[in-house]
């Protein structure tokens, strides 16, 4: 009996072997442990932003801004119906431009944000109504797209129980459609899970899909105001072996401070991707959230200097996917030479310079600015403020670019210009506008002096488009955009304690209220 088991047993197991299929290999992005990876088994982390594209659909130029700054993905808002819907040739475009611009796309629904508690919001369902109305724009782009089905699809009402079985039945019926597309599931509590309803059950979500291809995203703001919050969340999806990304967060918010600096430090030490919110177009109070301003990429805002240029940040970890070219290898290209600088302002202790910026394979992170082999100064930005120079002094400087790998660029051209000279010791000078009128204005200028004085002066600096036409009661010298007042013959002395007042009229080609100079 015992041999014939054994041969029955060979027999049954020869048979299951040559009855399996042979293996496929996977289609597109897909999950491995709590990693996302491409088809190649390649480790893609997410490095990159939102992009309000159902509100902003002529904003095309974005996707290019974008890349420009070294983001690897963008997260696209769309719409099935809540606000103007977005079509199949708009989400072929969508696709397109991704592509083109060689990010991943994150498509998300916007439609279910806040189900449950705000008036108009879809369901899970709804929203995957729309995915397969929108189907042909996407499949076959499994290589480049992620399907987010819903953003935060419940609030924080008695709803959010139920977000187990309903987004279970959304990845249920995207497979049953025929997607083979890495999912992207958004937690209740309008995204950041304060009640843990996505962290506890989110083995039985992952299990729900046939393809075992999900990845769980949380959205960190105020609930996660501190590092124990960030690394408790982020451990605990680690330890279940499931995977995670950050799929939105911000630098503030009005729930609360999110610690923004360990949700990037923890996200890059544990190879989790994150998306800031959001690149340009907030409204409802949280401007603020705005990454550049007017969708421009050369006028980051604090938020976006902090999220591509900072420690941790997208310019210095993002990896472009290997479906697109991308390499592991370091980056060793330096950035290209800045223009040459352009002082303006310029008093007794400082100077503003600007000029053309740098570009960079991968992304500018700062300038650097030097006389000789002295450094006078550091920007994010293709401008800066120096201060504390010295008085009557010539400077010759030039500007140096570098990268988040610390490559530099050659050194522009030099500029040269000379401070002026410093005001008496002791002195201050206080301006107001005594009146205006349409073209014009009249200022006044309080001189007053601690210590004993002989001589004074006085420097107004205004924008372009000021002219100082008469004053009385000083000596003007103009070189606009800068006035220099010195005393009169008769009002030279003031002595200790002492005070004295110059006056002038002006010209302007502004409305409203004149503008108010920097005096030095």
């Amino acid at each position: 009996m015992r041999f014939r088991s054994l041969a029955l047993l060979a027999a049954l197991l020869l048979s299951f072997f040559v009855s399996i299929p042979p293996a496929h290999a996977a289609v597109g992005l897909r999950v491995s442990g709590t990693k996302i990876v491409e088809s190649n088994g390649n480790t893609f982390v997410m490095r990159g932003t939102s992009h309000a594209h159902t509100w902003y659909p002529s904003q095309t130029a974005s996707f290019a801004g974008i890349k420009s700054l070294g983001a690897n993905t963008v997260r696209v808002v769309l719409s099935g119906g809540r606000w103007t819907p977005n079509g199949v040739s708009d989400v072929a475009n969508v696709v397109s431009l991704c592509k083109q611009n060689k990010l991943i796309c994150v498509l998300e629904n916007h439609d279910t944000t806040g189900y449950g508690e705000q008036s108009g919001a879809y369901t899970l369902d709804q929203a995957v109504d729309y995915w397969i109305s929108v189907k042909s724009a996407i499949v076959g782009q499994e290589d480049y797209v992620v399907l987010n089905i819903g953003n935060e699809p419940f609030g924080n009402n008695a709803t959010t129980p139920g977000w187990t079985q309903a987004t279970s039945s959304a990845i249920s019926r995207l497979r049953s459609n025929g997607f083979q597309h890495l999912i992207m599931v958004d937690a209740p509590n309008w995204g950041q899970d304060w009640g843990f309803t996505m962290r506890d059950n989110a083995a039985t979500v992952f299990a729900a899909d046939s393809q075992r291809n999900t990845v769980f995203s949380i959205h960190m703001y105020g609930v996660f105001d501190t590092a124990a919050e960030v690394t408790g969340y982020m451990q605990s999806f680690q330890t279940a072996g499931l995977p995670l990304v950050v799929g939105e967060f911000g630098f503030d918010h009005s729930d609360g401070n999110p610690d923004e600096d360990t949700i990037m430090a923890q996200a890059q030490a544990r190879g989790i991707g994150y998306l800031g919110w959001s690149w340009s177009g907030n409204g409802g109070g949280v401007e603020y959230l705005d990454q550049v301003t007017n969708f421009n990429a050369a006028s980051l805002t604090s938020w976006g200097q902090r999220l591509f240029n900072g420690a941790n940040g997208i310019a210095q970890t993002s990896v472009e996917a290997k479906i697109y070219g991308g390499s592991t290898t370091p980056d060793t290209e330096a950035p290209t030479k800045p223009g040459t600088p352009t002082a303006s302002a310029i008093t007794g202790s400082g100077a503003t310079l600007t000029w053309t910026a740098s570009t960079d394979n991968r992304a500018v992170t700062g300038y650097d600015v030097y006389q000789g082999t002295t450094k006078l100064g550091s920007s994010a930005t293709n401008s800066i403020t120096l201060t504390g120079l010295s008085a009557q002094t010539s400077y010759t400087v030039h500007v140096v670019a570098r990268d988040a790998a610390g490559n530099t660029s050659p050194a522009s051209s030099t500029t040269t210009f000379t401070t002026t000279s410093a005001p008496p010791s002791g002195c201050t000078s206080t301006y107001k506008t005594v009146n205006s009128w349409q073209g014009g204005f009249q200022g006044e200028v309080t001189v007053k002096c601690t210590a004993a004085v002989t001589g004074w002066k006085t420097v107004l600096t205004y924008p372009s488009g000021v002219n100082i036409t008469q004053s009385w009661s000083s000596t003007l010298s103009a070189t606009p955009p800068a006035f220099t007042f010195t005393n009169a013959a008769w009002n030279g002395s003031i002595p200790a304690g002492g005070s004295t007042t110059f006056g002038f009229i002006g010209s302007w080609s502004g409305s409203g209220t004149p503008p108010t100079p920097t005096i030095s």
